[in-house]
């Protein structure tokens, strides 16, 4: 069968990232910006950095007084982006199938990407997989470095308060939950997920709670993946 171009069905899948992406990378062109970085700065930070939180520290890192190593970036850094070795663990063999464009795709797997990549349960069979996977990829670090940019020119032309702005990560993550909990029809990771986050909260606090929940989380998703594949294929 004659394979469609990927692209729009892709393009409609990023839409929630897409205003997500566009809010959340603002606010750290506003504080890049308020920092005295220009749009140059952005532009580059955003292409090879391309990770939200760390990117928000890292304003706080080129501000720093007396300044901070290159070692502490990288600790903070790995620390900070850990979870996505879980991640990626559900995707490597995939990945590696993909050839170059493997490569980019593990670079770009974001909390956003993969979360809409774990939701495409339904590709049409006019599509090809890998192509939808890829271009979910590109588009969404677009949207990311567009937005940051568009942040840092508003900065250096126009005084504004960004309060609050970092409230649309907590946004974007509460709606593609509800697409995915609408899509699947095992709702398993969703529930694991939040049971084991609420009882990591409860017990080791707000503060240090992420990285034990991601962990452990992962590992139940693992115990399950027989499971969970077969539920997988009874939707397709």
């Amino acid at each position: 069968m004659e394979k469609r171009s990927a692209l729009p069905y892709a393009f409609r899948q990023t839409l929630p990232v897409l205003f997500g992406y566009l809010c959340l990378g603002a606010g750290f062109g506003l504080l890049l910006a308020n920092a005295g970085y220009n749009v140059l700065w952005s532009f580059c930070i955003s292409l090879t950095c391309y990770s939200g939180s760390m990117q928000y520290m890292l304003v706080v890192f080129l501000t720093a007084n007396p300044p901070v190593t290159v070692l502490y970036t990288a600790l903070m850094t790995l620390i900070v982006n850990s979870r996505h070795i879980f991640y990626g663990l559900s995707f490597i063999e995939r990945f590696k199938s993909m050839g170059l464009r493997g490569l980019y795709m593990i670079f770009s797997l974001t909390d956003e990407t993969y979360s809409l990549l774990c939701a495409q349960t339904k590709i049409p069979q006019t599509l090809d997989e890998d192509t939808v996977f890829f271009h979910i990829a590109w588009l969404d670090q677009s949207y990311w470095i567009v937005g940051c940019m568009l942040g840092t020119l508003i900065g250096n032309v126009i005084p504004f308060d960004f309060t609050g702005v970092e409230f649309t990560m907590t946004a974007l993550f509460t709606v593609i939950f509800l697409d995915q909990w609408e899509t699947l029809k095992t709702h398993i990771p969703a529930l694991v997920g939040l049971a084991v986050s609420g009882i990591c909260l409860a017990i080791i606090g707000p503060e240090r709670y992420m990285f034990p929940a991601l962990a452990v989380t992962a590992l139940v998703l693992l115990a399950l993946k027989k499971q969970l594949d077969g539920k997988k294929e009874e939707q397709r």
